[in-house]
């Protein structure tokens, strides 16, 4: 009997390493965009600064997980304000419709894009507040490598490229980590995503 035992402890062990390796392995496989993407559409906000660079060209300047989504647009004169959640959502509408007729520069790779930079649109959609609020087109863009390829080149810097990566992925753990809590540690990504969605509901 206590060889049964044994043996079931440790067939077990061996399954949760195979299944901790084989999660660990499909974490390595995706790219950082994906990962900022995914981990910001499963924050409960994001709180974006988006910077005009030039007369109709923007870079997200910088973006962290928030208790709920708001966008600072700050304009060449330094002025700041604001974006209404109408202003977003018209932005966000107006970038799909784009997508769909090829004519999105988050779709078209670097030599493709005639204009030197992203619209407003294109930014906000780049951003972890497009990817919260324009959920609804991910399926679009979450694969799409040149996409991934402007969404890095959105930001102002490397650097604040790589903060905003990690600190989704930071609240991105840590929600996904309080939601295994409840629901155990077989119970389900829906489950575990949608307890993690309605915190601040």
């Amino acid at each position: 009997m206590k060889k049964i035992k044994k043996i079931i402890q440790i067939g077990m062990i061996g399954g949760l390493a195979a299944v901790a390796g084989g999660a660990l392995a499909g974490c390595g496989s995706n790219n950082d965009n994906s990962d900022t993407l995914n981990q910001a559409a499963n924050a409960q906000g994001a709180f974006v600064i988006i910077e005009e660079t030039a007369p109709g060209q923007y870079k997200i300047k910088d973006q962290y997980p928030s208790d709920e989504t708001r966008v600072v647009l700050k304009d060449l004169n330094g002025t700041e304000r604001i974006l209404s959640k109408e202003e977003m959502d018209a932005l966000i509408k107006e970038e799909a419709a784009k997508i769909d007729n090829g004519t999105s520069n988050l779709t078209k790779d670097n030599g493709q894009i005639s204009s030197g930079g992203l619209s407003l649109g294109e930014t906000l959609l780049a951003s972890a507040a497009g990817a919260i609020l324009g959920s609804w087109i991910g399926s679009k863009l979450f694969n799409n490598q040149n996409f991934a390829n402007q969404q890095r080149g959105a930001f102002s810097n490397q650097s604040a490229y790589q903060r905003s990566v990690n600190s989704f992925n930071k609240a991105g753990t840590t929600s996904s980590t309080s939601s295994a809590k409840k629901s155990g540690f077989f119970g389900g990504g829906s489950k575990a995503a949608s307890s993690s969605s309605s915190f601040g509901s």
